[in-house]
């Protein structure tokens, strides 16, 4: 297991971790890094909708291993960067209060969801999943909601991704990205 005291200690640096192998890992801070500036969110119009509608029940860590496990079995098709040590790392940084998981629930059953690390006025989105068309997206939209309204100003996404592109992911230099993190580090931001 990571200990928890690296894994915050490389987060706070604007490192973080990836199993390339079974029992292998390997930290990256890429240039450039992607976030999602939380003042340029832009949600769909259908997804919004979609989230007015309340088809889905909105939970925050009420079953953190679920969520990562269900990343890591949906990464499991092209090769998952979620193993073993990386599961049991996260659930323990989740034990100790740092590690959250956003959930969509559909007649109480799981069906998507994200987790990521929080730190001061930081969150450090990991993975997310859907096994219901939509369930991740609604629970991007309720991590920036959650975000918003507790004082966090960096969302980092670490690469920026097609898919992440429609909510407004932005690539910025890794130099300017460690800036930002300094600041929001010295945010005391409360995640729950």
């Amino acid at each position: 297991m990571i200990p928890s005291d690296l894994l915050i200690s490389a987060y706070a640096s604007g490192w973080f971790p990836m199993a390339v192998e079974p029992g292998e890992i390997r930290w990256y801070s890429p240039d450039p890094r992607g976030v999602i500036p939380l003042d340029t969110f832009h949600a769909p119009k259908r997804l919004s909708r979609l989230v007015r509608q309340g088809r889905f029940e909105l939970r925050v860590d009420s079953d953190f291993a679920g969520v990562i496990r269900a990343c890591a079995a949906r990464e499991d098709e092209d090769g998952s960067w979620i193993d073993a040590e990386i599961l049991d790392s996260y659930c323990a940084l989740h034990a100790e209060g740092l590690a959250h998981s956003v959930e969509t629930w559909r007649d109480g059953v799981l069906v998507g969801g994200l987790y990521g690390v929080a730190l001061g006025g930081a969150f450090f989105g990991e993975s997310m999943f859907h096994r219901v068309t939509d369930a991740s997206k609604v629970a991007l939209v309720g991590l920036v909601e959650r975000l918003r309204g507790r004082g966090y100003v960096l969302l980092d996404t670490q690469w920026v991704t097609e898919h992440l592109t429609q909510f407004g992911a932005i690539e910025i230099p890794r130099r300017r990205y460690l800036r930002m993190l300094g600041q929001a580090l010295k945010i005391d931001a409360a995640f729950v």
